[in-house]
């Protein structure tokens, strides 16, 4: 049915905007507690990187030096009055004292390097040193308390490379004004058999 002539139409009523859910408060990330300072354990304080640099750098000279059958160099890695001791690891285990090789000062060395040049009989061969980073244990004022693996390949003219001496160093390095020394050296060897005889440092 049509509306009557002349009556007013009715008028639209607005649409209404749908109900929008409640907006909640942004949400925080949860508070992380405080981070501590990292604590080093007083028994194996780290070296700073400097410091550790000129330690590392300090075996491979040294097995450098010794590779390229540099005798007199070698006390000169050592404090005047260093140890140099090469034990076998049966003896160390147990805690006896017997060492195939020991030398208690720098003048020692220096004889047993004029002895390899000049005196030793023997028949000569190469050597190559394979040594591991250094593992700081402990620092005691200039001292620095290490071990590192170590492997002595020894090569004879004509004859194929064989595996030599294996073990660790347990080292007291010192801070010299010269550098970083070592004050005491003892090498481990795994072994307790030694083919012919050790004439030159490990």
């Amino acid at each position: 049915m049509s509306d009557a002539p002349g009556a007013a139409a009715p008028a639209s009523l607005p649409l209404q905007a749908p109900l929008q859910p409640p907006q909640q408060p942004p949400q925080q990330p949860p508070q992380q507690p405080p981070q501590q300072p990292f604590e080093l354990s007083p028994s194996k304080p780290l070296l700073d990187p400097t410091t550790y640099l000129a330690l590392a750098a300090l075996y491979a000279d040294y097995a450098a030096a010794l590779d390229a059958g540099d005798w007199d160099r070698w006390p000169e890695f050592f404090t005047d009055d260093c140890s140099y001791r090469l034990q076998p690891r049966e003896n160390f285990d147990r805690g006896l004292p017997l060492a195939t090789l020991s030398f208690e000062s720098k003048g020692m060395l220096k004889d047993r390097a004029y002895g390899v040049k000049e005196t030793l009989f023997h028949d000569p061969y190469y050597q190559r040193h394979v040594i591991g980073l250094p593992r700081v244990l402990k620092v005691e004022g200039r001292d620095v308390l290490c071990e590192a693996n170590y492997a002595v390949f020894r090569t004879k003219p004509s004859e194929p490379t064989q595996v030599f001496n294996v073990g660790r160093y347990l080292d007291t390095v010192r801070s010299t004004r010269e550098g970083l020394r070592f004050a005491a050296k003892l090498c481990v060897f795994d072994s307790e058999l030694i083919p012919n005889a050790i004439i030159y440092p490990i």
